[in-house]
């Protein structure tokens, strides 16, 4: 029975103290509060290509989620009330772990979701990898200072590795120590 809930308990982080407290006195339980972030099964593959379609000009096609998927890579999404708000995967090895992608949808951003995915991956990377790795592109601002708030810092600059509308476009290279 333990063995069990050790398995239920890794592919759900919840509260439902929460989510009862918010039905019953709504003004007392912060949205993030609310935020469940579980894992990402195929059934969430359409949801989560509409985001990536969105957020990005050259988006990830539903066969890179599923690679993810049959590599093994960590894959998560963050839902309030069964609403997916964003996605989130690392791929972890050797010691290091490797961010793949954050996403929010645009109408849910700048809500503190992207802040609480990057938290979920770094306690998943935690006591499994010395290292997370991520690469970001410079334009993307908001997003680097999430990283930095966060106690990433800037290692390099890999060039060339995202594809853009006039060629490609350089990536900062991030990291973090874990301990």
């Amino acid at each position: 029975m333990r063995g069990l809930l050790d398995k239920i308990k890794k592919m759900v982080i919840y509260d439902a103290d929460r989510e009862f407290y918010a039905k019953v006195f709504p003004d007392s339980v912060d949205k993030k509060d609310l935020l469940r972030i579980r894992t990402m099964t195929h059934a969430d593959l359409q949801i989560v290509l509409e985001i990536e379609r969105k957020n990005y000009q050259f988006p990830w096609e539903e066969d890179i989620f599923t690679d993810c998927f049959n590599a093994g890579y960590s894959c998560w999404v963050c839902e309030l009330q069964d609403k997916l708000l964003g996605y989130s995967l690392v791929s972890i090895a050797v010691g290091e772990a490797h961010i793949l992608n954050i996403s929010v949808d645009p109408a849910e951003q700048k809500q503190g979701i992207g802040r609480k995915m990057l938290e979920h991956l770094i306690e998943v990377a935690r006591g499994r990898a010395e290292m997370i790795f991520l690469e970001v592109r410079p334009t993307n601002t908001a997003a680097i200072a999430l990283y930095e708030n966060s106690g990433f810092n800037e290692i390099g600059i890999r060039k060339g590795y995202y594809p853009a509308e006039n060629g490609r476009e350089d990536a900062i290279m991030l990291a973090l120590q874990l301990f």
